[in-house]
């Protein structure tokens, strides 16, 4: 039988070829060895963030992270029904995510909402060209612990400090992390607004995101 480090490297490599029936035999495989939770955060979630680097350096496609994330979804499903109730493996925080108010830059976004979603966080992506406000009454209505605000120009850029404000002033900004990313953001960015991290690409996001909020 094979070990643990072998079924993690085999359920990793299945979510990489993204390819359903592979994750899902996987997943059989590796059930007669090791917890769900683990089949989930080492195995099919470490699949998942090696296809965003992947995605980052051009040699996979978004088709692929839709039908990777949609394997790891499926080989999820599966391991649901084996859980304890209320398992902290279900769900580790909850984001909303969305492009600010001007800005209709979609793509990179929507891969960070899908990775967050495959890496077991609770994801609300409100789309592009959002008013700011949303965000912050999307916030209050799913109860976050997290924004994502993402600008891909410039004169967007702004929008991530405003939310931060808006945040102030309701009295939320104490209990809801903020992310910003985009490609005018920055490090020096983040701090200069209060931002609590900045992520340069998807599978970063996921790191930050779990950093702060488990």
């Amino acid at each position: 039988m094979a070990n643990k480090e072998e079924l993690i490297q085999e359920l990793s490599d299945a979510i990489i070829s993204c390819k359903k029936d592979a994750v899902l035999a996987a997943v059989e495989k590796a059930k007669e060895v090791m917890e769900p939770a683990e089949i989930i955060d080492k195995g099919l979630a470490g699949g998942m963030n090696e296809v965003g680097v992947l995605f980052e350096r051009g040699k996979l496609f978004l088709p692929h992270v839709m039908m990777a994330a949609d394997a790891m979804t499926a080989g999820v499903a599966v391991l649901e029904a084996d859980m304890p109730e209320g398992s902290e493996s279900k769900k580790l925080g909850v984001i909303v995510n969305g492009t600010v108010e001007g800005d209709v830059h979609d793509i990179g976004k929507s891969i960070v909402s899908t990775m967050l979603q495959s890496a077991g966080f609770e994801v609300h992506d409100i789309g592009r060209d959002i008013p700011l406000m949303n965000f912050v009454e999307k916030a209050k209505e799913v109860k976050a612990n997290m924004i994502g605000l993402s600008a891909l120009m410039t004169t967007t850029l702004p929008g991530q400090k405003e939310v931060i404000e808006l945040l102030k002033e309701e009295g939320m900004r104490e209990n809801v992390k903020v992310m910003v990313g985009g490609a005018p953001a920055t490090q020096a960015w983040a701090e200069k607004i209060g931002a609590d991290c900045y992520a340069e690409n998807a599978s970063e996001a996921v790191t930050k995101a779990k950093e702060l909020l488990l």
